[in-house]
């Protein structure tokens, strides 16, 4: 019998969840399985994946073949180092108390890494939080100052306006003014009548 380590789908649509099984290879994909190592969740970011190593190196010793997607799960884990840590330790190149300080140095190393993209992501989220904070502040004072402008445009508008009717008000006040002044000057500077100016007799 063929066995195979592989994926199981499950979970919603748009929301897949996975379980890492090792089954017959002629059963269906979401059919029949021997034993369940673990559970793969895609969606969250970085992935989580639960995986029994200790199992998972079990059957690969046993010949069981995981697919591709399984194959990187497993590499991920640390399943794959851990087999072949175990080949050392068959082969007497060191011993299995050395097999597992290399491993859990391995562990440890791995954890940091992803502690490290989950740190990075966080700092991006909050990147990004920030730029589309400033972005959004940016926009609202725009808004602001075009509303001041507006409010400033009309203002200078309304006053011209008045300046304007004030202008025409008082041009239409002065022309009766001025008539008025020529008619006291044209008055007062009339040539005196001819009885005023005789000359006297001699």
């Amino acid at each position: 019998m063929s066995v195979k380590i592989r994926l199981q789908r499950h979970g919603k649509k748009g929301k897949p969840f996975f379980h890492i099984v090792v089954a017959d290879a002629r059963a269906k994909r979401d059919g029949k399985f021997i034993e369940k190592l673990g559970t793969y969740n895609p969606v969250a970011n970085p992935a989580i994946i639960d995986l029994n190593v200790d199992s998972a190196v079990k059957w690969l010793n046993n010949g069981a073949q995981p697919s591709d997607t399984a194959r990187a799960i497993l590499s991920y884990k640390g399943a794959l180092y851990k087999k072949h840590l175990m080949g050392g330790v068959a082969k007497g190149a060191f011993d299995e108390a050395e097999a597992e300080k290399r491993f859990n140095a391995w562990l440890e190393n791995k954890e940091k890494q992803v502690e490290d993209k989950k740190s990075s992501l966080s700092q991006s989220k909050a990147d990004a939080k920030k730029a589309a904070l400033e972005a959004e502040a940016k926009v609202n004072q725009a808004r602001l100052d075009a509303v001041a402008k507006a409010e400033a445009d009309a203002k200078a508008a309304e006053e011209a306006q008045l300046a304007e009717a004030k202008a025409a008000e008082e041009a239409a006040n002065t022309p009766a003014v001025e008539e008025t002044t020529e008619e006291v000057v044209a008055e007062t500077t009339e040539e005196p009548t001819a009885e005023g100016t005789e000359e006297p007799q001699a």
